[in-house]
């Protein structure tokens, strides 16, 4: 099991490179995240949903993503709420203080996932959450020590010496943690290293004399990470890189509850592209090519927000002006008319106007339509997945953006405005696919591209796996493995 001393450390993409690099060696790897807190999730074949960076580990691991990869699911709605997905299926929401009386009885739930894996596979690599240090949560905890401590798992901690304090961060994990946690780690990697290792070496002695855990590597960054999908939205953070060739431009409204925001890593992966996140207190530039809608957890209140960034108004500007607008998922909903949740499935009963701009109208139900699809749109095969609550009907349904294969035939989904500059649809993973990405580029007036986004994805991988392979010590991971 591989622990953090905080968030963000690199643990999802260092389970990743493992599955790759020990499925590389014959092994049958299956990854395992007892309980996962992201609003970018995946759909699975087996009909639910988990976090993202689990479906990207069982990529790696070249077998089909499962809802027992990640047993319990958290998608945040609120600062102090989120609903819970538990082995794919939402289960209702609960705050965060409803949630730590959950837990013990989520246990059940993420032991029996885990042992599904295990007799699956020759090594499950399992991934904790957050920080090992969290000694405030310990009680009924699933998702580290606690899961570490029922399932009889080694730990391996990571510390980030990227963010500074790696030494203190990693020793003061073992000092904080009480003796019976503390004795479940039986090494420590640290991640993101950027100059000479030599340089390190007596502080990677130091650890481990102050632990007694052993040093199982010190990670050089990769910087290739960025080619990855993310885990959460704390990537949304990182400032965008330079592009001074790009020839279109794209802007995003971050909203708080943005869901699946994967949907726009094709497009920045694109050197003519520049996508243009912007925070609130930002405006919509003006001389945008096109403005996307993201996917939201909660779109009534994210709607809200965006009203109040005054983003409203820049959006209608844009429209004026003659410019492209393109609604993924809750992005979909609020450019219709209206959003109505009767049975306060986001929150308070009611309806709200929507931003007009498409003349659909939704209604929010608890029924969530989680599917892989595949359709055309222009006349142009996609893959995809679809993962909402709630139905969208109106005229402008007339004009649907996709035609979405179905088991009697094509069924129309989205909905095109009357001029054609406004599009609202369900379908994610429209941009990982080249022929449609390349349809979007010509649109908006870029030249052809020869990015190949998913085969980028998979040698990627086994770049990262290569890496792990001359900086980590795998066989002394084997040998600590029971």
């Amino acid at each position: 099991m591989f622990q953090g001393t905080g968030s963000d450390v690199g643990k999802s993409l260092i389970v990743a490179g493992l599955a790759r690099a020990f499925t590389q060696r014959g092994l049958r790897v299956r990854p395992f995240k007892p309980q996962n807190m992201s609003n970018n999730a995946a759909v699975t074949p087996d009909g639910g949903e988990i976090g993202r960076a689990q479906a990207l580990q069982a990529r790696a691991a070249g077998v089909p993503p499962s809802v027992h990869m990640n047993p319990v699911l958290l998608k945040p709605q609120s600062e102090i709420g989120a609903q819970v997905v538990v082995q794919g299926r939402a289960r209702g929401n609960a705050r965060a203080s409803e949630y730590q009386a959950l837990k013990p009885a989520l246990m059940a739930a993420v032991l029996e996932s885990f042992e599904t894996l295990r007799a699956q596979a020759d090594l499950v690599l399992v991934e904790g959450a957050g920080s090992a240090s969290e000694i405030n949560l310990r009680a009924g905890d699933i998702a580290n020590m606690g899961f570490a401590r029922a399932a009889n798992v080694p730990v391996v901690l990571i510390g980030d010496i990227d963010r500074g304090g790696v030494i203190a961060s990693l020793v003061g994990t073992g000092a904080v943690l009480p003796e019976d946690d503390a004795s479940m780690i039986r090494g420590f990697l640290v991640n993101r290293f950027r100059g000479d290792p030599a340089l390190f070496a007596p502080g990677m002695a130091e650890i481990a004399r102050r632990t007694g855990w052993e040093p199982l590597g010190l990670i050089p960054f990769f910087p290739d990470a960025r080619r990855l999908p993310a885990e959460d939205a704390l990537a949304l953070d990182a400032p965008a890189r330079p592009k001074p060739d790009a020839t279109l431009r794209i802007a995003v409204p971050i909203l708080p509850r943005i869901a699946n925001f994967d949907d726009l890593d094709p497009l920045e992966a694109e050197p003519a592209v520049e996508v243009m996140r912007i925070r609130p207190g930002g405006a919509l530039p003006g001389d945008a090519d096109l403005v996307i809608l993201p996917g939201s957890k909660s779109t009534i209140a994210d709607l809200e927000d965006f009203r109040r960034h005054g983003w409203d108004i820049d959006l209608l500007a844009h429209v004026r002006r003659g410019g492209q607008v393109l609604g993924l998922c809750g992005g979909y909903q609020m450019l219709g008319r209206t959003i109505a949740d009767p049975d306060g499935i986001e929150g308070q009963p009611g309806s709200v106007a929507g931003l007009g701009l498409l003349d659909v109208e939704t209604v929010l139900s608890g029924d969530k339509r989680l599917v892989a699809i595949t359709g055309t749109a222009a006349d142009i095969p996609f893959a995809g997945y679809e993962m909402h609550m709630g139905v969208t009907q109106g005229p402008g349904r007339t004009r649907p953006f996709a035609q979405i294969d179905g088991p009697d035939g094509p069924m129309p989904e989205g909905a095109v405005s009357a001029d054609g500059r406004v599009i609202g649809t369900y379908a994610h993973g429209l941009f990982a696919d080249d022929r449609q990405r390349a349809h979007w580029l010509a649109r908006l007036g870029a030249a052809p591209s020869p990015l190949a986004y998913e085969t980028g994805v998979e040698e990627t991988l086994d770049a990262l796996a290569a890496h792990l392979e001359r900086h980590v010590d795998l066989d002394r991971l084997l040998e600590l493995a029971r």
